[in-house]
């Protein structure tokens, strides 16, 4: 572990006067083994400069902003999320930016020279080709390269391949997130994909047959949820860790209407309503299917446990 901690500076008013800064702008959603890339790149290039290292990023989601059509921004991480997972990379400073209207209505130098430069004072600045930025989006590598002498930064490019490797890690991690393919995600994630949820009342059918589960109500709606099915994960609970199964979907079984996330906890019986639960998602085990009453039910939850138990 890294002996420093990262600071987050949620406003640019009153930033430390950065030694060296060495930066980088970005959403970094997902922070997977693709944007790792980027942040070695920085992390080095700051230490052979004697720099900070520093990570701008924005929240709300740009796109939330300047998009004409309100869509809904699914994102892999939740900005504390995204918070935790950037401090165990060894960043020094990680700068939130309020995304406002008039963040988005300056122009293109005025980016550069009024937040970029005047801000941070940047040492050096590492950017991929494709970085767009100023009112409707018209600035460019090329206007951040000519104005590089003017204003005294070196400018650093992120190879092109890894950039499309970023993208299209993006892409596969949301798509296989809604498919249920949670062994995929992982994969390109480099770390299990978890979330957070309140226990909510259900319907308590669950404990009838020997299997309590915890229903759980998302805490964030901008994160993406995982597509229907079983799945055998680890559940956090107040600092200590359980193994379990989850069935996300409309229990067809009980002739279920609206869709449910429920975590059966082994080893567990307490009342836990109102308290978050972390779920890491490990494995898919199978779909949901109908089953001719709750007697068959059980015996499958039985068969769906022992298979958890197997990769836990």
């Amino acid at each position: 572990m890294y002996d420093h901690k990262m600071k987050v500076h949620y406003s640019t008013e009153e930033l430390p006067a950065f030694r060296n800064a060495v930066i980088t702008i970005g959403t970094f959603d997902g922070l997977h083994l693709g944007h790792r890339l980027i942040i070695d790149n920085l992390l080095s290039e700051a230490a052979r400069v004697g720099g900070e290292s520093v990570i701008i990023t924005f929240h709300p989601h740009p796109r939330k902003i300047v998009s004409s059509v309100i869509t809904g921004v699914r994102l892999i991480n939740t900005l504390a999320e995204r918070i935790e997972l950037l401090e165990q990379t060894g960043i020094e400073h990680l700068v939130v930016v309020p995304f406002t209207d008039f963040f988005a209505n300056q122009t293109a130098e005025e980016y550069i020279r009024d937040f970029l430069v005047q801000q941070f004072h940047p040492h050096t600045i590492i950017i991929g080709y494709d970085h767009r930025y100023g009112k409707d989006r018209t600035g460019d590598f090329h206007l951040m390269e000519a104005l590089a002498p003017v204003y005294d930064y070196q400018l650093r490019e992120i190879p092109g391949h890894v950039l499309d490797a970023v993208k299209v890690s993006s892409t596969r991690i949301r798509n296989a997130i809604l498919h249920s393919q949670v062994e995929e995600a992982n994969k390109l994630l480099g770390y299990l994909f978890f979330f957070e949820g309140e226990v909510v009342h259900g319907d308590k059918i669950g404990r009838t047959i020997g299997y309590p589960t915890a229903n759980l109500k998302c805490t964030d709606e901008e994160k993406i949820a995982l597509g229907d099915g079983i799945y055998a994960v680890y559940a956090a609970l107040e600092g200590k860790r359980y193994k379990g199964m989850m069935s996300i979907g409309f229990r067809p079984t009980v002739n279920g209407k609206k869709r449910v996330t429920e975590v059966n906890l082994f080893d567990f019986d307490e009342e836990i309503y109102g308290k978050p639960l972390r779920v890491t998602v490990k494995k898919y085990l199978r779909s949901e299917v109908r089953f001719n009453g709750l007697e068959e039910l059980k015996q499958q939850l039985h068969l769906d446990k022992e298979a958890s138990l197997a990769c836990l």
